[in-house]
C-alpha cells in the first residue's frame, strides 16, 4: 500500500479513499454521502480501516487496490490511513487508534491517551480562536507551518511512536489538555451546569465563563468546549449559553457526531427552526443582535448574533430559550 494526498490529478486513478470520499475510489469512510461496504462500517473511518484489515475478506474488499488516498487532514484521516498502511499490526493498538479518533472527529473523551494523541495531532477542540491552527506535530517536525499534504508525509512514520510515547510529546498537548481538563471540573464541581429536557430532547448547557480564561469568556476569541460538553450533555440538541453581566451569549447545536454517518451513535435529525427564530427575535429585548440560523461549523445550529456575524448578548432566559425549542420540538423536526 501507498498513500499519496489527494489532488485533481488523482481523480482518474483508482483508488482507496480512507476518511474523506474522492471520485473513482472506494470508499472507506464515515462522512455522509459514502459508499463504504456495509460489513466494515463503524462510527470513525479509523474504525473502517481497523475493520477492513480484521475482515477476512479484505482482499475482496479493496478489489486489490494498492494507492490509498485523503483530501483533508485530521486525526481521523492520519489514523485511519496509517491503519491501512500498517496493516494488521495496527490491530495491537485498535482501542487507542479509535479513542483517538472520536476525541478528533467528534470532540469526545473516550480515554485521556486518546485525547492527548489528537492533539498532538490536530490540536485543541477551538475553546481559544487564538490558538495557532494546523497541526502542533507536523509544526514540531517540520520546523514551520506545512500544508496538510505535507503533514501527512511527516507524521505518518511518527505515528506508532507518537500511540507507544505520548509523554514524550508533552509540550504539543499540554495546554490544550488543560484547558480540556478544567472544563471537565467546571462541571464536575457544579460551575458549568447541564440540565437534560428529555421531552423536547435538548440539553440546556451553562457554561462558567472562567472556562475560557482569567477574564472570562470573549466571543472573538473563544468557542465552546466541546469536549466537555460531549461528555455530559446527552440530548439530540444542545442549547449552550454563556452569562454575560445579566444577558447570555448563545448558540444552538447538534451533537458533535452528527455530521457524521454513524452506525453505533443514534443519527440526529436536523430540525427546522423557522418558528423558533420568529417566537425568539419577536420576544428580544437587547437591541445588539438577531436570532439567526448558522451554518458555518459542522454541527452549528442557530446563534444570536451582531450584524458583523458575532455572538452578541442576547437579553433573554435560558429558560424561555429552552422553552420555546420544546414547544417546537414536536412538529418541526425533519
Amino acid at each position: 500500500m501507498k498513500f499519496k494526498f489527494y489532488t485533481d490529478a488523482l481523480e482518474p486513478v483508482p483508488k482507496l479513499s480512507l476518511d474523506g470520499t474522492v471520485p473513482n475510489s472506494i470508499h472507506f469512510s464515515h462522512w455522509k454521502g459514502n459508499q463504504t461496504p456495509a460489513e466494515v462500517k463503524a462510527d470513525t473511518s479509523t474504525e473502517i480501516a481497523l475493520n477492513l484489515l480484521a475482515s477476512p475478506n479484505a482482499n475482496e474488499l479493496t478489489k486489490g487496490l494498492e494507492l490509498v488516498t485523503n483530501n483533508h487532514f485530521d486525526t481521523d484521516g492520519v489514523l485511519s490511513v496509517w491503519t491501512v498502511l500498517t496493516g494488521k499490526h495496527a490491530l495491537n493498538f485498535r482501542e487507542l487508534l479509535v479513542a483517538a479518533a472520536e476525541a478528533g472527529d467528534f470532540s469526545e473523551y473516550t480515554s485521556e491517551a486518546g485525547m492527548r494523541i489528537n492533539l498532538a495531532i490536530q490540536g485543541s477542540d477551538g475553546v481559544n480562536l487564538e490558538e495557532k491552527p494546523g497541526s502542533p506535530l507536523a509544526r514540531l517536525l517540520a520546523g514551520g507551518d506545512v500544508d496538510d499534504a505535507r503533514a501527512y508525509e511527516l507524521i505518518l512514520p511518527e505515528v506508532e511512536h507518537l500511540l507507544t510515547n505520548i509523554d514524550d510529546y508533552e509540550p504539543l498537548w499540554h495546554d490544550g489538555w488543560k484547558r480540556i481538563s478544567d472544563a471537565v471540573e467546571s462541571f464536575t464541581t457544579g460551575r458549568s451546569k447541564v440540565k437534560e429536557i428529555s421531552a423536547a430532547k435538548l440539553s440546556v448547557i451553562t457554561l462558567a465563563p472562567d472556562v475560557f480564561s482569567s477574564r472570562g469568556f470573549n466571543p472573538t476569541r473563544h468557542v465552546a468546549p466541546f469536549t466537555a460538553i460531549s461528555r455530559f450533555a446527552h440530548s439530540e440538541l444542545y442549547l449552550i449559553a454563556v452569562p454575560a453581566n445579566g444577558n447570555w451569549f448563545y448558540r444552538i447545536d447538534y451533537p458533535y457526531h452528527s455530521w457524521a454517518e454513524t452506525v453505533v451513535r443514534q443519527r440526529i435529525p436536523h430540525r427546522d427552526f423557522t418558528s423558533v427564530l420568529t417566537v425568539l427575535n419577536q420576544r428580544e429585548t437587547s437591541g445588539v443582535g438577531r436570532w439567526k440560523t448558522d451554518n458555518r461549523e459542522l454541527t452549528s445550529a442557530v446563534k444570536f448574533l451582531d450584524e458583523g456575524g458575532t455572538l452578541a448578548p442576547s437579553a433573554l432566559e435560558p429558560d424561555y430559550v429552552a422553552n420555546v425549542l420544546g414547544l417546537a420540538n414536536s412538529q418541526e423536526t425533519i
